[in-house]
This record gives C-alpha cells, structure tokens and sequence, in this order.
C-alpha cells in the first residue's frame, strides 16, 4: 500500500525494517491476482478485533482457493512481536496477506499448499475525530458470488471500487454510495454505511454482495448494548436521501461522517458521535 510510514514487513519467518520485495515474476498472484488481505489497526495501544481480522484472511484465502498456512492466534503472536517496534503514541495499519505461488490445473487455479505469506504494518494516522466526507451515486455495481469472490477479501475486488471512487472524485465527492445488482444500497466504495432516523439505526442486511466488515458488526453489537435499536434490512437510496444522519464505518478511520449525498445535507449528529465513543470506550476496556 505504502501510503505511510515506518513500514515493517514479516517475510519468510522473520521481521523486516522497510517495504520488501516478496512477489516473484512468476507467482500466480503477481499474473493471476490470487491474493488476499485483511487490514487491522493498533491506535492508542490497543488493537481491536485483532484475532477476527487474522481469522478472516485465513477465510478469504479458502475462498480464494488458496491454502492458507499461519494459523490465526500464530498470526495474532507474529503480529504484537511486529508491533513492539512502534511507540503506543503510532497509529499503525496491520495488513495480513497470502497469495498463490504456483498455478495447478490449466495453470489459473491455485496449486493447493503452494502459498506465499507476510504481513505488512504500516503506519498511517487516524482522521481526527469529526473527520467527514460526502457521497454521490456510482454507476458501478457489487458484483455477485457467481461473478466475483464477494465472500473473501480479495485483491481483484478493488479495481471495481476504484472505479467508483474515481468516479465520485470526479464529481467533486468524498466516497461513492453503491448499489447492489438489484439497485439497493450495498455500501459506500471502501467502507460500510449506517442510516438514523428517528434515533432508529438501519444498515444495509448482508446479502452476499458486500463485504459485512468486523467493525460493522462491532458497532451494531455496542450500540445494541447501549440500547440502541439497530435494523439490519434492504434500504434504497432514497431510504439515505431521507435520514437524520448517515455514517460509514470501516477498519481504517472506525466512524466518518457523512455530511452529504448528492444535494441532501446532514449534521454531524449525535448517533454518529454515540457509536464512536462507544466503539473507543469498548477498545480501551479490553
């Protein structure tokens, strides 16, 4: 990614200072894109949801059809001994990884047990809090399962959500909001989104074209705890023109605000604020 700093990378069983070379030519992933990831956070001395997000690459490779070969609570370890190189102060993106290494029939599917493995830690900040961005429409689209691997979080996925974030760019937006393949809202272009009205919280029902993120789930199961009514169901576009407030969630910033889709306005509300001090106080009491 390499969007930050203080990069460290775990190749090949040992801790590396810097961006290291680990594809090869020839790697399936480096021709095919066989390659998956997961992306966790260390921020003020804590990393949440930790073991969940090593659990999950390991998901995504069998989807992938990769094998994967570090099991999770091993990853959990390699990682906290990669984090002791950071102060508690950094903000820290943790990227586990695997990718195929060697092609097995016809040469496109992944030979099984030939799988390449590292991690990449990265340090990048978190937006300060208040942190918001804008969202328009896209017309691009999740795929589905019979079309793409949404049930693993793949590499090959992101070019069609570049798409949508370009697009939205070019429209002077923040983020794109996406549909589904039968027109309701899916997601934004990186992150899951939560609608409030009426101090109801609804969110887009996973339906297997969008990847229902750990954070999300997070946030839906503290909000619940602290009596907050939180519906996971179909929503239409015109369901988030109409709400009180909007919000996206995801690993990377946690909650952003959304002070806009389209020509609609929102306040930087008070159930925005809620989840994320609820998500900040549960991180802190692990």
């Amino acid at each position: 990614m390499a969007t930050g700093d203080a990069i460290r990378t775990y190749f090949e069983g040992r801790w590396q200072d810097g961006d290291a070379l680990i594809m090869r030519a020839a790697d399936h992933g480096s021709w095919l894109g066989s390659t998956v990831f997961d992306g966790a956070r260390y921020f003020e001395g804590v990393a949440p949801d930790l073991d969940l997000h090593c659990a999950r690459v390991n998901a995504s490779a069998e989807a992938l059809m990769i094998t994967p070969t570090v099991d999770a609570a091993e990853m959990v370890d390699i990682v906290r001994e990669g984090l002791a190189a950071y102060s508690p102060d950094d903000a820290v993106y943790i990227r586990p990884m695997y990718w195929a290494l060697e092609g097995g029939d016809l040469g496109v599917l992944p030979k099984e047990g030939a799988t390449g493995f590292a991690i990449c830690l990265e340090r990048i900040p978190m937006a300060p809090e208040g942190t918001s961005t804008t969202l328009c429409r896209t017309r691009f689209r999740r795929p589905v399962l019979e079309t793409n691997v949404v049930n693993a979080k793949a590499g090959c996925l992101y070019p069609n959500n570049a798409r949508m974030l370009a697009e939205a760019r070019s429209k002077g937006f923040g983020n794109a909001l996406v549909a589904d393949a039968a027109g309701n809202v899916a997601e934004s272009a990186t992150a899951n989104v939560f609608i409030v009205t009426d101090g109801v919280v609804r969110t887009p029902v996973p339906n297997g074209t969008f990847l229902a993120g750990i954070t999300r789930a997070r946030h839906i199961a503290n909000l619940r705890s602290d009596g907050v009514e939180v519906i996971e169901t179909v929503l239409s576009f015109e369901d988030v023109a109409a709400a009180d407030e909007v919000f996206l969630t995801g690993n990377m910033m946690k909650v952003t605000p959304v002070t806009a889709f389209e020509d609609v306005t929102y306040e930087h509300g008070p159930m925005t604020r809620r989840a994320r001090k609820l998500y900040w106080d549960w991180a802190h009491s692990r």
